[in-house]
């Protein structure tokens, strides 16, 4: 039986902001972005900010909460709703998730973002959905598939990867984010993973979403 440590809520919050922001004046803009970040201080959740402006069409930036419980994340994000500009953003993909210990992979790191490592510069998240057939398989022929796919991930150190589980508390499997400096090596390592054995027993691993960490005020005020 495997040895459980504690385990944590993951919450991926993406947003598009309303066209409308971009027409308050700027020092409101300015007073309601410290008012955010004022209302994450208070919180009782860990949290990153990240933006995806420009990078993709179904969202402009993403907050990122971590809990010991799901009702922490939903009176922080209430509270965001609450702000000025709360009032101007508009949820477009959420995703909720929790760290374990891998069955696969030795014990030991759970997640660099629960483990309080400072962020690196690009985290790539997304969903993930094996099929049916890869958990009828026996228990031993995973475990030596996820070996090399566990082997090409450690021929690229500069990727870390926080791996969450989402079985029945939301629609994927896995929510998984990735944080590199290196987008190439992030697309290199991708490349390489897709000629794993594994790689047969994807269903879903989209949408892909490639976030720039940014703290609140720099964000917000990037938005227009």
């Amino acid at each position: 039986m495997m040895e459980e440590s504690k385990r944590t809520f993951f919450n991926f919050s993406f947003f598009k902001i309303d066209p409308k922001w971009r027409w308050m004046a700027d020092l409101a803009k300015e007073e309601s972005a410290k008012e955010i970040e004022q209302v994450i201080r208070n919180s009782k959740v860990k949290f990153r900010a990240y933006s995806t402006l420009g990078l993709r069409d179904d969202a402009e930036f993403l907050f990122w909460f971590s809990a010991d419980n799901v009702e922490a994340i939903q009176e922080v994000i209430s509270k965001i709703y609450l702000t000025v500009f709360g009032k101007y953003i508009i949820p477009s993909h959420v995703y909720l998730s929790s760290t374990r210990q891998s069955m696969y992979a030795k014990a030991g790191r759970v997640s660099s973002f629960v483990e309080g490592n400072d962020p690196l510069r690009y985290a790539i998240v997304y969903p993930f959905i094996k099929t049916r057939e890869w958990y009828l398989l026996p228990v031993e022929q995973r475990k030596k598939m996820m070996d090399e796919h566990i082997m090409v991930g450690q021929k690229f150190p500069q990727v870390v990867l926080n791996t969450t589980y989402s079985f029945g508390i939301h629609d994927e499997d896995f929510m998984l984010a990735f944080e590199t400096d290196d987008l190439h090596a992030f697309q290199d390592l991708i490349m390489e993973l897709r000629e794993t054995q594994v790689s047969r027993y994807i269903e879903r691993d989209t949408p892909m979403i490639v976030c720039v960490k940014k703290d609140i005020i720099p964000l917000i005020a990037s938005l227009g």
